[in-house]
């Protein structure tokens, strides 16, 4: 396994991180509980390769992650960082406590390594954290509950930046794969700042877990898609930690496997899969940069967004997981089928792009 140095919290940390939202799964529905059985074991083989930071949250697994890591963790504690989430934003300090004393007993630790307010942006930095729930973070670390005060993030590059500026998290967990490498600069000055990096996602939300033609042979020195999604993000030297949400010992032993090589990418893979990426990111802007020119449109279309999801499929050929999300612009009356022709749109669009007719295609190829 290599180690890397998480930032300024100084602890050496494995460079794969067990992510522990896809445990198995044990009943159906409500009453799903995590399979010790399976899991456990899965944790185990995961430690004894070297991984030393785990990763949970309250509602991950249908509320029942942390137990299972609680219960992976006996024997283990003192070997392992680990990671887990508060996702409450109110007024009430007691129902935040209430959350932290929850995660101690679940997890049967005494304190809690990286404790992280869970998916903030900047409005909830300013609305929230700074002014009030900072302080109850700031009092359980003065307590030794929590040894280092962390977030995870869901926001853009502006917003990561004023974040780090604040001086306040030791470690920001974010997203960064293939598929998606929006916050790449954010990143970068995160990690000149001194703040550990801990990338979820790797994989794309398993998007880049299965064959997929878009990358199929495009470093000659990995043969596998998830391989390859894994070494890039491994490839960032920014990156402290790659989380991968492993669900089972298969995944486990590929991706310990991959955490071990000094080497993420080779050179010739490196160069081989930047120009690739330069060339799918033509092939979308092609379609649409995401200018948001069009906008507003008088109809509430999502013009961009939709154009993002057609790309997904068209470029990516992710088209189960673009129709996926698509539904969901269909559910708040943003989707193409609200276009009306007015054309408002065209006459905006600095690439001059046919977007009626595409949003018609785009429709038409994303519906189900």
């Amino acid at each position: 396994m290599i180690y890397r140095t998480l930032g300024r919290t100084g602890l050496k940390v494995s460079q794969l991180g067990f992510g522990a939202m896809r445990l198995p799964m044990v009943g159906e529905g409500e009453a799903a509980r995590v399979n010790l059985d399976l899991a456990v074991p899965m944790i185990h083989r995961a430690f004894e390769g070297g991984v030393n930071y785990i990763d949970t949250a309250v509602f991950y697994c249908n509320q029942d992650s942390q137990r299972a890591v609680g219960a992976a963790l006996k024997g283990w504690r003192d070997k392992i960082i680990v990671s887990t989430k508060n996702h409450y934003f109110g007024e009430s300090e007691k129902e935040w406590w209430q959350n932290l004393e929850d995660s101690l007993e679940r997890l049967q630790v005494s304190w809690i390594d990286i404790y992280n307010h869970h998916g903030i942006g900047w409005s909830t930095y300013t609305d929230a954290i700074e002014p009030r729930v900072r302080s109850w973070m700031e009092k359980a670390k003065g307590q030794g509950l929590i040894r280092h005060i962390c977030t995870s993030f869901h926001d853009n590059n502006a917003a990561l930046r004023k974040i780090v500026e604040t001086g306040y998290p030791d470690v920001i967990t974010l997203q960064y794969n293939l598929l998606d490498r929006s916050l790449g600069d954010g990143i970068a000055f995160t990690h000149e700042r001194g703040i550990g990096i801990v990338v979820m996602g790797p994989f794309g939300g398993g998007r880049l877990g299965v064959p997929l033609a878009a990358f199929a042979g495009v470093a000659p020195g990995v043969s596998r898609v998830p391989e390859l999604a894994l070494r890039f993000v491994l490839n960032n030297p920014a990156v402290s930690v790659a989380l991968s949400g492993m669900s089972t010992l298969e995944q486990v032993v590929e991706n310990v496997g991959i955490a071990g090589d000094p080497v993420a990418l080779k050179p010739d893979d490196e160069k081989a899969v930047g120009e690739h990426l330069l060339r799918l990111r033509k092939m979308a802007d092609l379609y649409c940069t995401g200018c948001r020119y069009c906008l507003p449109c008088p109809n509430g279309v999502d013009i961009p967004g939709i154009f993002e999801q057609y790309n997904v499929g068209r470029v990516y050929e992710l088209w189960d997981s673009a129709r996926g999300s698509y539904d969901w612009f269909v559910k708040e009356k943003k989707s193409a089928e609200h276009c009306v022709d007015c054309g408002e749109c065209e006459a905006r669009c600095p690439q001059k792009i046919p977007i009626r007719r595409q949003l018609k295609e785009a429709h038409a190829k994303l519906s189900r």
